[in-house]
């Protein structure tokens, strides 16, 4: 992280900055509330309050005081790891800032007067007695993806996708070394190598076969509602398998083939395309259950269920620490730590806390419904509203009839130099051939609602303004749009 990056970034869930003329006690506090939420770190030399550059320099004996504060101050210890920003201090000196870096801890910590503090949005948050409880058995949650898996052997991971890993992080020694290294991914006990949970599902060649519910399966429903027994509406049903990143990238991938797109004409003579789920949205959510699922429910898998209305994701596990439906959007725990960090790498988690702030800000930006969440049986649902439906496309689909799946945008420069010489047919028209070259008059007239003959007079009239040409006879040829025209 440069300096520029730690100036600019705002104090959050993991991320503070501190003057070194702090309190050692103090500074007990935030380490102890970062371990025991999703780590973090602290910014030694950089004012809170103004964030003026101090640096460290020239304060060696508070420096050392500080140093020592995960061990001092914070009971157990935490493992802390430090390292030192080469700097200008506010005074145009050559200085240092100390970046203290805090990992999510399996155990809870508590500071010299056993009081238990956790990371929460900026602050950092003392626990009553009964939070505190429910901290340790969170706790005790998180532990799972740490925990051997009974059976597997180093022959059970797949070294490429831990070659593919290590090579985004820069981790220059062996795969093999990396797993033994970091995370206890691999652990030896008693002369033999242990695999955690986390390793299997991360990297695992066939993580089914130790946790066959680790998985997603996506359920479209015909409707609003899910019915059974003789009126069952299901009218897709597909499981997505594998490593967990293998999981996001197939069913983000799979979510966006069911997106619809309702494609119009605006008023400016434009194409406008809206979806009824923003992508954003959808990968966010997606990522959401992955990571933040509880492995340990074995009985019931991540299950994506699509209405004509509404997307619902349920993903096992109660909400996790001081996480509450009503606070979701500003509070954060993560259940699957090292699985989230591993995302992390891959660009699917930004900033640990921050996604589902993230979808309700975006949301909100464009004026949609933020998602709601609530607790079934130990089952997280979380609802996002589409943004339109088919009913609300009929009424705005009024001339013709178009059909609502055109849905590419005509070419920029056609459609710039065009629109105001041709009809709003014509215009759907260049939009289908755009889609589809090979689109012939008899799909072009079932798509717009109007007889061949009609469709032909378009074609011969664009062709006649050297907007379309045709490439081919009428059976092996297509279409092409004159991008010169």
């Amino acid at each position: 992280m440069t300096l520029e990056e730690i100036i600019a970034r705002k104090e959050g869930q993991t991320f503070a900055s501190k003057s070194i003329q702090i309190e050692p006690k103090a500074l007990g506090m935030p380490i102890v509330a970062m371990a025991n939420a999703d780590g973090g770190m602290l910014a030694i030399g950089v004012s809170d309050k103004t964030r003026r550059i101090e640096g460290v320099d020239g304060n060696e004996e508070r420096l050392n005081d500080l140093l020592r504060v995960p061990f001092d101050f914070c009971n157990p210890s935490v493992k802390v790891r430090c390292e030192y920003l080469p700097c200008k201090d506010s005074e145009g000196k050559e200085n240092r800032i100390l970046l203290i870096h805090i990992p999510a801890s399996g155990q809870l910590h508590t500071n010299q007067a056993d009081e238990c503090f956790m990371r929460v949005g900026d602050k950092s948050k003392k626990l009553n007695f009964d939070e505190r409880m429910q901290l340790l058995y969170d706790k005790g949650e998180r532990y799972y993806e740490d925990k051997d898996v009974y059976g597997a052997t180093v022959n059970d991971v797949d070294m490429n996708l831990v070659n593919d890993y290590i090579q985004i992080i820069g981790y220059s020694k062996s795969a093999m070394e990396y797993l033994r290294e970091n995370n206890d991914f691999v652990t030896e006990v008693d002369g033999q190598l242990k695999i955690s949970t986390a390793c299997i599902l991360l990297f695992g060649k066939n993580p089914q076969r130790f946790f066959p519910r680790a998985r997603t399966r996506f359920i479209r429903y015909e409707g609003t509602e899910e019915k059974v027994g003789t009126e069952m509406n299901v009218v897709k049903d597909v499981t997505f398998e594998g490593a967990i990143l293998n999981q996001v990238r197939r069913t983000i991938d799979y979510l966006e083939t069911q997106v619809r797109e309702h494609t119009f004409l605006g008023q400016d003579g434009r194409f406008v395309t809206n979806r009824n789920y923003p992508k954003f949205a959808i990968q966010e959510m997606v990522v959401n259950s992955c990571c933040h699922r509880a492995y340990n429910i074995k009985g019931t898998e991540i299950q994506i269920k699509m209405f004509d209305d509404r997307l619902v994701f349920e993903t096992p596990g109660d909400l996790p620490g001081l996480v509450r439906p009503d606070n979701i959007r500003y509070t954060h725990f993560s259940r699957n730590p090292k699985i989230a960090q591993y995302l992390k790498a891959y660009k699917y988690v930004k900033e640990f806390g921050e996604g589902i702030d993230r979808i309700c800000n975006e949301l909100e930006t464009r004026g949609s419904a933020i998602p709601s969440f609530h607790i079934n049986a130990f089952i997280l649902k979380a609802t996002l509203k589409a943004e339109w439906t088919e009913k609300d496309t009929s009424a705005t689909n009024t001339d013709n009839n178009v059909h609502k799946d055109v849905h590419k945008d005509v070419h920029k420069d056609v459609h710039k130099d065009v629109h105001k010489e041709i009809s709003e047919r014509q215009s759907l028209i260049i939009s289908m051939i755009q889609d589809n070259p090979a689109l012939g008059r008899i799909e072009m007239s079932t798509k717009l609602g109007v007889n061949e003959k009609t469709i032909r007079r378009d074609l011969d009239d664009l062709k006649e303004k050297g907007i379309i040409v045709r490439v081919g006879g009428r059976k092996e040829g297509h279409w092409e749009i004159n991008k010169n025209k």
